[in-house]
């Protein structure tokens, strides 16, 4: 188990004058990470994600607050790999060792039997790379490589920053199954990504920042009813006018698609079907359409993002300049 409370981290110096020169990087932030579960710990850049995975780690020291590792600050453990293992930098990694030699180097510095390096390289699938030297590695292999140092301790809390960065679509889903099987397994796994949809498919719980403070600590189920006003209902039938007439007499917001179907807005499929068999209508579909992880998580952290691109101009206006 991980456990945050009040975490904060400040860079710079402060003066007398209103802490001029001081960034808060991360703001007072309490969560659990519990075991059995994958937790995705999400935020734009800049939110304070990989700020708080090293405090956990002991990498850096909080200004205030603390995080526990199984009841205890990382430093404190006498064999941290076989304890908790991280993937925070695939680039972490000496360039003239080849990938055997490296986790040779973690394995014998924690104790850890030399056994257990074939045991990792063949779960990662590094195969025959782990012969040469890491500076000849992609960035999908350095995040396999990093991957199998954090599991070469088989250990009960794993932390994965970004762990997708480079992988091919293969090594996408593999990250998602060895993930969910880590955690099936019962072990804690906090996992940061920037690609929603994997996130989705992969996570139990969620924990959601924002310029280093907490936006949310949900369930994945709970996250996602938050945008139930926005939930739309599909629908496709012979007399499209006749079923939106009746629908915008409920007060219905009732939008029309390219392909001939009619999205309603904050509807049930049950409530839709209903009208349409009132009137004597055909359906030929009929399905409730939720938001997405991804519209979900920008709804959520919209007002935090802190590096923004402007916005293109539309042509129209570009004719009009």
């Amino acid at each position: 188990m991980i456990q945050v409370r009040g975490l904060t981290k400040e860079y710079g110096t402060r003066s007398r004058l209103r802490g001029a020169g001081v960034v808060r990087a991360v703001d007072d932030l309490t969560f659990d990470v519990q075991p059995g579960k994958v937790t995705g710990f999400l935020g734009p850049n800049g939110a304070g994600k990989s700020t708080t995975m090293r405090m956990v780690l002991g990498l850096d020291r909080p200004t205030a607050g603390s995080a526990l590792v199984t009841g205890r600050r990382f430093a404190e453990l006498a064999e941290p790999l076989r304890v908790a293992g991280a993937l925070l930098d695939a680039a972490a990694v000496h360039p003239g060792r080849n990938g055997r030699d490296h986790l040779r180097v973690a394995a014998r510095t924690h104790g850890i039997p030399l056994r257990r390096v074939d045991d990792v390289i063949d779960q990662v699938g590094l195969g025959p790379a782990a012969r040469r030297r890491v500076r000849g590695y992609s960035l999908g292999m350095r995040q396999r490589l990093g991957i199998a140092t954090a599991l070469i301790g088989d250990p009960a809390v794993l932390l994965f920053d970004e762990p997708m960065n480079g992988l091919d679509l293969d090594g996408v889903r593999w990250v998602r199954r060895l993930v969910r099987e880590l955690a099936d397994e019962g072990r804690t796994v906090l996992l940061s990504s920037h690609l929603m949809s994997e996130m989705e498919q992969t996570a139990d719980h969620l924990v959601i920042i924002g310029r280093g403070r907490l936006i949310a600590d949900a369930s994945m189920q709970e996250v996602m009813r938050r945008e139930d006003a926005q939930r739309q209902v599909r629908v496709r039938t012979p007399a499209p006018g006749e079923l939106a007439g009746a629908l915008k007499r409920r007060r219905l917001q009732v939008h029309p698609t390219d392909d001939g179907d009619l999205l309603v807005e904050g509807a049930t499929a049950e409530t839709v079907g209903d009208v349409a068999l009132a009137l004597g209508v055909a359906v030929h579909r009929l399905t409730e359409e939720h938001s997405s992880l991804e519209q979900v998580y920008l709804d959520l952290t919209g007002d935090t993002v802190q590096y923004r691109v402007a916005r293109a101009p539309e042509p129209a206006e570009l004719v009009r300049r």
